[in-house]
């Protein structure tokens, strides 16, 4: 006879996007899916070249620009400059539009907010 199957295991609904597991490290322990979302994110930020990439975009007109913008300030292929854009815009740091035949890429307000609560100091007492 074989054993009884175990109840399987409920886990916390994934985030919709890796930017929303951020959330300040002290409120809970982190399972497994939301450390792996923020570890995500963090690396999407972590590359000198997306941080610089989210820099630009922070202080661009309009707080967006384009990809042939992106290019002009980097010493980059058009190729490894979408690469990167791609990688920011998996991990929800990044929102894109079509404007014509232009894709502009701008920083996800709600993006910078969740991953500065993301090492939010615990309230005074709790260290």
């Amino acid at each position: 006879m074989l054993p009884a199957a175990a109840a399987p295991v409920r886990l916390a609904p994934a985030p919709a996007t890796p930017i929303a597991a951020c959330r300040p490290l002290h409120t809970d322990s982190l399972d497994r899916d939301h450390a792996g979302a923020i570890a995500f994110v963090l690396k999407a930020i972590a590359d000198p070249i997306r941080l610089r990439m989210v820099s630009i975009l922070l202080r661009a007109e309009g707080r967006q620009a384009t990809v042939a913008d992106l290019t002009a300030e980097f010493d980059l292929t058009q190729p490894t400059v979408s690469h990167h854009l791609k990688v920011l815009h998996e991990a929800g740091v990044l929102e894109r539009s079509r404007r014509g035949v232009w894709v502009c890429y701008r920083v996800r307000p709600e993006a910078m907010g969740a991953l500065s609560r993301v090492f939010e100091a615990p309230p005074d007492g709790a260290w």
